[in-house]
């Protein structure tokens, strides 16, 4: 019998199976035939320390050790920009975002294309970088078959049973038996909840639209900061010699294979073009990606109240890749009753206790 069985191979699930590992026997199953398929290999791929709820906070100051010690972190700065005429919203990112104001000039000298006729204010903060995602996935894979942990692809669960031992879970003509099942399923967790017999905490993919476009006006942009305009209702960020830009849109959706809304993308292009001299010609590519979150948009990390054998590793929306280390030792921690570096704050925020 294996001790841990994970569903789901992006970042929750492979990060977890690296940490497990460290406790007992894991297999994980990924439906996909590779890792990191969904939301996970669509990531914008940033570390902000001041991105996300209280408790998400605490997990990226708690995983920036990690993803340091690993090379998974690459210098890239973050810049707010917005026209006059919304100063509140301006005022209101900055703080939130604790980013350091700075004129249109200083602006305008690390992004050129920026319109001075129509940005009237910025700010910016360096500490924010650009994240190897494959490396973090290859790490916490490393890690975990080390520790001789199974990871298994194309194997979509069809099955769950509540057993006296634990979990009899199937893959099409494969069974397995396990003592704790991690759900670890992205934007499909609450389906696995459901077949296994555990009621869902109403979590809710959100779409997300990416499209990806030539270096503006040929610049080379490799230096450019990730920039947002206000209310986050787009942004751009440099990749692999070209630009990203996306709508940030966050629309209620199902679990599937996501793509990008033609309307939505073109809306979101739209409010980058108006603060930049260079217009969009054409695009290289375009994708979209399912940010799941619950309720209250935290993550829900430790066993389930009213049957601890099975394990919430869900929720990440937005924050997954940047808080995995930590998320991951406190999942472990909780599992094995190890005392956590995180507050007791912290791990109650967490904790799919507050649902019960």
């Amino acid at each position: 019998m294996i001790d841990f069985l994970i569903i789901g191979g992006g970042i929750a699930g492979v990060s977890a199976a690296a940490r497990l590992s460290e406790l007992g026997s894991v297999m994980l199953l990924e439906g996909e035939d590779a890792l990191a398929y969904h939301t996970s290999g669509r990531s914008a791929a940033m570390f902000e320390w001041n991105y996300g709820k209280p408790s998400t906070l605490a997990l990226n100051k708690a995983s920036h050790a990690f993803h340091d010690d690993n090379g998974i972190l690459s210098p890239r700065g973050m810049m707010l920009i917005s026209g006059a005429d919304k100063a509140d919203e301006f005022d209101a990112d900055q703080k939130r975002m604790q980013l350091d104001r700075i004129s249109v000039t200083e602006a305008r000298d690390m992004i050129p294309i920026l319109d001075e006729t129509v940005v009237g204010l910025a700010a910016y903060n360096a500490s924010a970088w650009d994240m190897d995602t494959d490396r973090l996935i290859q790490t916490f894979a490393r890690m975990a078959r080390k520790n001789d942990a199974t990871i298994s692809t194309g194997m979509l669960v069809d099955g769950i049973t509540r057993t006296d031992a634990g979990w009899v879970v199937s893959a099409g003509a494969t069974t397995f038996e396990t003592r704790h099942l991690v759900n670890a399923a992205g934007a499909w967790v609450d389906q696995i909840a459901e077949q296994a017999g555990i009621t869902p905490l109403g979590f809710t993919p959100l779409r997300r639209s990416m499209a990806r476009i030539p270096a503006p006006g040929g610049h080379d942009v490799s230096t450019w900061p990730i920039t947002y305009g206000p209310n986050e209702d787009w942004y751009a960020k440099p990749d692999a010699g070209a630009l990203i830009v996306s709508p940030a849109e966050e629309h209620p959706t199902t679990p599937h294979d996501a793509f990008a809304d033609d309307m939505v993308l073109a809306e979101g292009l739209a409010r980058y073009e108006a603060n930049v001299t260079e217009p969009v010609t054409r695009l290289l590519s375009s994708w979209a990606g399912l940010r799941t979150f619950s309720p209250d948009r935290t993550l829900v990390l430790g066993p389930d109240p009213r049957d601890p054998s099975f394990v919430w590793c869900a929720g990440q929306g937005g924050y997954g890749m940047q808080c995995s280390p930590a998320a991951s030792q406190l999942l472990a921690d909780l599992v094995s009753g190890a005392a956590s570096e995180l507050s007791a704050q912290t791990i109650a925020a967490l904790s799919p206790q507050r649902f019960a």
